[in-house]
């Protein structure tokens, strides 16, 4: 049973578009000529380009340039693209043009379709939905915009966990002798609860440099146990 679709045209002409489908015309050309890999643009990217349209459509508001109503109903949708409800009308190949106009597009169109329901007058994809906008502006604002929010959301939470975790080994390790192997003198003993802080604070601290004197101050008191515990030579492991 052949799947049902409607007629949607743009500059070049007509053509088939799943009658179901959110987007138009110019997100199913892209389908069409990038079937390339099969994937589709992450969930990150999708949400950030969401919350892109959402905020331009505010912006254009307080100037003017649309009317409240209608800046509404684009913010609106927009959150809705932003949520992930609507993931599945994102069918662009991430291996398309190069400054992303397809996916651009795909959200202006879906944007435009939600954004129109309900209102005597549409809302234009283009004329409205992308006011003010490129490609070559909405799409690296995105990416920033998802790659803070991966950072927020995702790296500094995993960050703590480590930071905790380590801190957790630290503590047991108290008092639990180890021998290492730093370069200048092989087998030397060390205390594993003073070793692992170091570690913490260069994860917590990756900007800082060796030599810039915070990480002396952290490994004084690892130092000072390890001249208790013997001289370099005392404590070589054998072999």
């Amino acid at each position: 049973m052949a799947s049902k679709t409607r007629t949607e045209s743009d500059s070049l002409g007509e053509l088939q578009v799943p009658a179901e489908a959110l987007y138009g015309a110019q997100t199913q050309r892209a389908v069409q000529n990038f079937p390339i890999s099969g994937l589709r643009m992450p969930r990150d990217f999708i949400r950030a380009l969401g919350l892109v349209k959402a905020a331009a459509a505010g912006a254009n508001a307080s100037l003017g340039h649309l009317p409240e109503d209608q800046a509404e109903a684009i913010r609106s949708a927009a959150l809705q693209v932003a949520e992930g409800d609507l993931d599945g009308q994102f069918p662009v190949d991430v291996f398309q043009t190069g400054s992303g106009t397809s996916s651009n597009m795909n959200a202006n169109e879906v944007i435009a379709r939600l954004a129109s329901k309900g209102r005597k007058a549409p809302v234009h994809a283009n004329d409205h939905v992308n006011m003010g906008q490129s490609s070559n502006d909405v799409v690296p604002t995105a990416i920033q915009v998802a790659a803070v929010l991966a950072c927020r959301e995702r790296l500094l939470p995993a960050i703590k966990h480590l930071r905790l975790s380590i801190d957790r080994k630290a503590r047991r390790g108290q008092g639990s002798r180890e021998t290492f192997r730093p370069a200048f003198c092989p087998g030397q003993q060390s205390f594993r609860g003073h070793r692992r802080p170091g570690r913490r604070g260069r994860t917590l601290r990756p900007a800082q440099y060796p030599g810039d004197g915070a990480d002396e101050d952290r490994q004084r008191p690892a130092l000072d146990e390890l001249r208790a515990a013997g001289r370099p030579g005392r404590n070589r492991a054998a072999g």
